[in-house]
Order: C-alpha cells, then sequence, then structure tokens
C-alpha cells in the first residue's frame, strides 16, 4: 500500500478521499443492517419462523465471509475505484434480487449475493482513505470511511424499518438497490484513481494468510462483531417482546445503537492512532460489559436505550482492527 502525499505530509486530497466515502457508506450500511429491522415481517410474507428468517441475516454474513478475500484476490491488480464501482452492482443486483424474490429461497440467495462486496469494498475504501494521510492519520481516515456505516444506522436503517412496517418490508431493499445505483454514480465523480501496487498479485494477497498475527486479527473480529450480530439480529423481536415497545418505536432505538457507532467511530479512531494494541483491547472489554448490560437491562426501555447506545461505541473496533490487518500484512493491498 502506498501513502501519497504533499511535501508538508497532509495529502492535497485528503478530504475528497476521505469525506465523502462516509456517505458511500450509507448504502452498504444500509444493506447489511436492512433485513434485521424487518425479520418479523418477512418471516410472516415467506411464512417461516423467525429462526428460519434470521438464515437471511446468516447468508449475508456468509456472502461476507466468502466475498471479501476472494474478490480481493480475484481483483488484486485491479485499479481501486474501478473496484468499487464493480462491488457497487453486486449491491444493487442483491438488494434488488430480495426486493424481487418471490419465494424465501430466492431471497436467501439474493441476500447471500447482496453480502459478497461488503468485505471488500469496505477494505478497499479503508485502503485508499489510508493512502491520502500520513501514517499517523490513517486509523482516523479508516473511521472517516466507516463513519458511512454508522449514519446507515443513525438514519438509514431507521427509515428502512420504517418503510417496511408502512410500505412492506420489499420496498426498503427497493430503496436500498436505488441507492447502489447512485453509489455507482458518484464513485468516479468523489474517488481520485488509486492503481494497485506494481507488485499486486493474488499470491501476494494470499501470503498475508501465513501470519499468525492476521489470524489473531481476524478472530478478534468474529468474536467481537459476532456477538453484536448474535443481538443486533433479533433486536427487532427483543424490543417488541421484552422491551415490550411498539413495533414504530423500534427504528428509534436502532438509531441510538448508530449514535452510539458515530461517537466509537470518532473518537475510537483517534484513540487507536495514538495505541492501536491498547485501543482494540479496550474496544473489546467494552463490548463484552455492554452486550452483558443490555441483556441484564432489556425489559427497560430507557436502559435499554442507553445500554444500546454504549454498544454501538463499541464498532470503534472496525477502524481499529482494519489498521491492525494493514501492519500484520504491509504487503497487501
Amino acid at each position: 500500500m502506498s501513502c501519497s502525499e504533499s511535501k508538508t505530509g497532509a495529502p492535497n486530497d485528503y478530504h475528497r478521499g476521505t469525506d465523502r466515502p462516509r456517505a458511500r457508506g450509507v448504502f452498504l450500511g444500509t444493506a447489511e443492517f436492512a433485513a434485521m429491522g424487518l425479520l418479523p415481517s418477512i418471516a410472516e410474507t415467506h411464512a417461516v419462523d423467525m429462526p428460519t428468517a434470521g438464515n437471511l441475516v446468516n447468508l449475508y454474513a456468509l456472502g461476507v465471509v466468502v466475498g471479501a478475500p476472494l474478490l480481493t484476490v480475484l481483483t488484486a491488480r485491479m485499479e481501486k475505484r474501478k473496484l468499487l464501482m464493480g462491488l457497487a452492482l453486486l449491491i444493487v443486483l442483491g438488494n434488488a434480487g430480495s426486493a424481487l424474490a418471490p419465494s424465501f429461497g430466492l431471497n436467501e440467495l439474493a441476500r447471500f449475493v447482496a453480502g459478497l462486496p461488503h468485505g471488500a469494498y469496505y477494505g478497499a475504501a479503508g485502503l485508499v482513505a489510508a493512502s491520502l494521510v500520513p501514517r499517523e492519520k490513517r486509523t482516523q481516515a479508516i473511521g472517516h470511511v466507516m463513519l458511512g456505516l454508522d449514519a446507515a444506522n443513525v438514519a438509514g436503517v431507521p427509515l428502512v424499518t420504517w418503510m417496511g412496517q408502512v410500505f412492506g418490508w420489499r420496498s426498503a431493499f427497493g430503496l436500498v438497490a436505488a441507492g447502489g445505483v447512485l453509489l455507482f454514480v458518484l464513485l468516479p465523480l468523489v474517488v481520485p484513481t488509486r492503481p494497485a501496487e506494481k507488485d499486486a498479485s493474488p499470491l501476494s494477497e494470499l501470503s498475508a494468510f501465513g501470519s499468525m498475527q492476521v489470524w489473531l486479527t481476524l478472530a478478534t473480529a468474529a468474536i467481537g462483531f459476532g456477538c453484536m450480530f448474535a443481538v443486533y439480529s433479533y433486536i427487532s423481536s427483543t424490543l417488541t417482546e421484552v422491551t415490550r415497545l411498539a413495533e414504530a418505536q423500534v427504528p428509534w432505538m436502532l438509531a441510538l445503537w448508530g449514535l452510539g457507532m458515530v461517537v466509537g467511530n470518532t473518537a475510537g479512531g483517534w484513540l487507536a492512532d495514538k495505541s492501536l494494541t491498547r485501543a482494540i483491547l479496550g474496544f473489546f472489554v467494552w463490548t463484552i460489559a455492554t452486550l452483558a448490560l443490555f441483556a441484564a437491562v432489556a425489559s427497560s426501555v430507557w436502559l435499554a436505550g442507553l445500554s444500546l447506545f454504549l454498544v454501538g461505541i463499541g464498532f470503534a473496533l472496525v477502524p481499529a482492527l482494519q489498521a491492525q490487518l494493514m501492519d500484520a500484512a504491509p504487503r497487501v493491498q
């Protein structure tokens, strides 16, 4: 990975490379979380129970797991802006498929396709952002990219959850697909070209898996975010059945989670640039504590809302772990 800087150490196109990815990440983040707030409605339409409907979340996650390494390896020599545009088309295809799926099986397939570009997109966008700033600010730059994910949870997910409740869940996926089209159009206008390194190759990408540090970082991400998504996947059911909220109030609670993510990514990027290892450990312990708190207070509306906000702060792990992977596999794009 390269770092294009001016003579003063501050890249001339820093703002062009790291501010606007926030907006682009809104569509992808909304695509990720859209199904979670709408599982009860989707289950009713397809005449399946809630555990079965949860497969839509699992298959999206499986798409992320398969797509992130596979697409990264296959596109190692690809110019980064073109890569991001190609991934945007996959976002459109997957979410349009969910909006139109006549059966639960086809909806499962569409969710898997929608998940394929997720990890590769954020990985590529994070690398582009990090390459535009001095090393001591790279985690903050990655955090700026992830602010799109935060904005999705503050506005995008509550919006599509509300739309799904009022107009039907298919309208929510249709809106995300339309956002993917807009993403495809905006990318060449706001993202600078960033060619791959001259020695980039599928083999160099795969070499990262020979590092124990890479595996430890991935394990940390799997455990930390696995715990978070185990809660988020069934957050609507929990809030309506345990907290006893009306369905119309669920989007507001989702927005509190998103606000926590904004705080976490903003402060977390700065803390990680000061001490990466301590930040990762601290965020991990924070996640454990706040998830335990939510389990204990979920029956109280006010305490549940506060705990969801605190859980959201734990998403500060995202830019920190991305920076850790860059250190563990410096030759990887």
